[in-house]
């Protein structure tokens, strides 16, 4: 499974790195990534996690990889998509938030279900979780704010805003649809994973 997951890794992130639509926006992009292979490297052998948890990271990862490469503004499918369904803007972002909710939501369930953070309740640690996404998006929105802030019109790729008013609150949003999809869909499958620590 290490192997895999690294064999889809890094060669996503080199190819990402290669010639990106605008570097510094990559940077921004994907540093998340980076940070995350280095913690999940420090962490593997001390505090494992499950191989659902593994793959949602890995594919958060790629998600992204491929968004700082083109910017999220500018992912040719989607922008294909735009034209296919008439749509004001190109909606790249909205997967990338979506994946902020949804694989965060796993990553919160795992640790609180381990860590015995919040025991017997079905429906605590659901709102947990849910408090958790939420609070995780809403930060991720400060420091968006805060790089263009620091950096001007250098960071309107990196917000990718497409000059929607709304595109904050939308945002968030998405990561709590993504949150709930995910304890909907991947709870069970989840447990039965966890199994293996208790």
């Amino acid at each position: 499974m290490k192997y895999i997951w690294l064999a889809i890794y890094f060669p996503v992130f080199i190819w990402s790195a290669v010639s990106p639509k605008d570097q510094f926006t990559w940077f921004l992009e994907v540093i998340p990534a980076l940070i995350g292979l280095v913690i999940l490297a420090v962490t593997y052998k001390k505090f494992p996690l499950t191989p659902l948890l593994y793959a949602l990271i890995l594919i958060h990862m790629v998600i992204l990889m491929v968004g700082g490469h083109y910017t999220y503004a500018e992912v040719p499918l989607f922008d294909w998509i735009k034209e296919v369904l008439d749509q004001s803007r190109n909606n790249y972002d909205k997967v990338g938030h979506f994946a902020q909710g949804f694989t965060p939501a796993i990553l919160a369930r795992e640790l609180l279900i381990r860590k015995n953070i919040v025991e017997g309740s079905k429906i605590w640690l659901n709102y947990i979780i849910l408090s958790i996404v939420l609070a995780f998006s809403a930060f991720y929105e400060l420091i968006e704010w805060w790089v263009a802030l620091a950096t001007g019109e250098d960071a309107e790729a990196f917000l990718g805003t497409q000059g929607y008013m709304w595109d904050t609150q939308s945002d968030m949003m998405y990561a709590l649809i993504g949150a709930v999809v995910a304890i909907v869909l991947l709870s069970r499958l989840h447990d039965r994973q966890l199994k293996r620590f208790f």
